[in-house]
């Protein structure tokens, strides 16, 4: 095939499911058809510098056998918003494209899934003051009464936004600051067909009960690894928001494990919902089956 003719493969699923070792596996299986394929992770929290066993990110032994862009390489001290992450996902994937290699797109968090395979309408970024008064406010009062003031100027925009979601209500009171109606659900969560290039997605699911079990073990195998010194040393250095919003960042440094268990399978709960909604997705079960029979499926489904 020729340069940049390769389609993408991207790689959805909730926390836990093992994306980045079926990943792997079909690298591995990629390469015996004389591919050189390179992983670009579509993940909001990989990004963070000095934080990736609390997120998963691949490590330094995975990345050996499959190479990885967009992984570590944010201070935590620092945010990053889809806004920064969008232009380098679309310059990494055309990259790998012109050199003749297959991206493969790995993701839990779907908005940076999107982000990397379209051409969203990015909101304008808010002033830092605006930005400010608003996390102070929400400080102050909570998320829930925070949310109470955002369903009185905007209902279709409350609708769309848990009570308890603190960035998603900041940010939808920042559009409206700004004049910007915030985006109903269907069109800030939905998949669309208007790809950049030729993608296949192929979504991984699990019996509900492994999952929990695995993101039981996750959590715990995180915890054991270290996490809490991760975090304990970001938050000393001035951790961002939006570092700080990593799954378990706050009940780590609180000391809840079992907080941070019950976050996450929450969280991959939404994920799972959100994949549900895609119209193109390929669904691969991939509950007691190895990372290599699951990439042996996914290759099979891209002839």
């Amino acid at each position: 095939m020729s340069p940049g003719a390769l389609p993408v493969v991207a790689i959805f699923g909730p926390t836990g499911i093992g994306k980045t070792a079926v990943a792997i596996a079909l690298a591995e299986r990629l390469r015996d058809r004389g591919e050189d394929p390179i992983a670009i992770s579509a993940d909001a929290l990989q990004v963070y510098r000095g934080l990736e066993t609390l997120t998963g990110a691949a490590t330094a032994a995975e990345r050996a056998r499959l190479e990885h862009r967009l992984v570590a390489f944010v201070d935590p001290q620092a945010t990053f918003s889809v806004g920064e992450f969008m232009p380098l996902a679309h310059r990494e994937i055309a990259a790998a494209r012109t050199a003749g290699r297959r991206p493969i797109v790995v993701g839990g968090t779907g908005l940076y899934l999107r982000a990397a395979l379209i051409d969203l309408s990015i909101p304008p970024a808010p002033p830092p003051e605006l930005r400010a008064r608003l996390e102070e406010a929400v400080d102050r009062h909570g998320a829930a009464e925070m949310h109470a003031e955002l369903r009185v100027r905007s209902p279709a925009a409350a609708a769309a936004v848990e009570p308890t979601d603190r960035t998603r209500v900041v940010r939808s009171l920042e559009l409206l600051e700004l004049g910007e109606e915030p985006p109903p659900v269907a069109a800030s969560e939905l998949w669309t067909a208007d790809v950049r290039v030729p993608t296949r997605l192929f979504g991984l699911t699990m019996d509900r009960d492994e999952l929990r079990r695995r993101i039981d073990a996750r959590v715990e195998a995180i915890v054991e690894a270290g996490a809490a010194t991760e975090v304990r040393d970001a938050a000393e250095s001035g951790a961002s928001r939006t570092a700080r919003a990593a799954l378990g960042f706050t009940e780590l440094l609180a000391g809840d494990v079992d907080a941070m268990k019950r976050r996450t399978r929450r969280y991959a709960k939404r994920q799972l919902t959100w994949m549900r909604k895609l119209a193109s997705v390929s669904t691969v079960d991939v509950t007691g089956r190895t990372p290599g029979d699951v990439a042996t499926e996914i290759e099979k489904g891209l002839w």
